[in-house]
């Protein structure tokens, strides 16, 4: 993260690359590409989008401030270490490590080093809360 990176570029070439993206394409997203898009104000970067899938680079920087998500999702840790809260639970993490998150699920990265950044897919159909209340 270099804080360095225009976000509206970053942001240009995130739709570049997803509105080419599809299912059967063969796809190659350097991950040291990606991660020089990433900076503090844009901690994400999507590299691909489907109506099925869609997978990002994220690294939050000092403190984690997602929320719960509308899809399921897995985070495959790239770099660095920490520990991640799924609901109740507290889970230490590491490279190659593969974290699990039903949608609706309270979960963030707690804490971790300089270095985190995780692989994110979301994929599945959009799950609504029990209140049976859609998103707007």
């Amino acid at each position: 993260m270099t804080g360095k990176t225009d976000n509206t570029k970053s942001a240009q070439t995130s739709a570049a690359r997803t509105t080419s993206a599809r299912s059967s394409d063969v796809v190659r997203h350097p991950f040291s590409d990606v991660a020089r898009q990433l900076t503090e104000a844009a901690p994400f970067d999507v590299v691909f989008e489907t109506p099925e899938v869609t997978v990002e680079l994220y690294a939050p920087v000092g403190i984690d401030k997602q929320k719960p998500h509308e899809r399921d999702e897995l985070y495959i840790v790239a770099t660095g270490t920490g520990t991640f809260s799924r609901g109740d639970e507290l889970v230490p993490f590491g490279p190659g490590d593969l974290l699990f998150v039903p949608a609706h699920v309270p979960h963030r990265f707690e804490s971790f080093t300089d270095d985190f950044k995780v692989w994110v897919i979301f994929y599945g159909d959009v799950r609504f809360k029990e209140t049976g209340a859609h998103p707007k």
